[in-house]
């Protein structure tokens, strides 16, 4: 079965992580955010889009 493509996501800090939770904090670290409006791109994978459901009061998310 081939496996199928997975979409590229552009995902940009729009709220700052102060006054959050900490993991969620943690969470932001680990997509690779690091400052206000500071975008990255990532792979669409299941276990990126669940890191992105959980902050999602602080991205905006774009498809690449």
């Amino acid at each position: 079965m081939a496996k199928k493509k997975e979409s590229r996501l552009r995902v940009t800090l729009v709220r700052s992580v102060n006054g959050t939770i900490g993991k969620h904090r943690e969470t932001v670290r680990g997509l690779g955010l690091r400052r206000m409006h500071h975008t990255v791109e990532l792979e669409g994978t299941p276990a990126i889009r669940g890191m992105i459901r959980k902050v999602d009061y602080l991205v905006r998310v774009e498809e690449a």
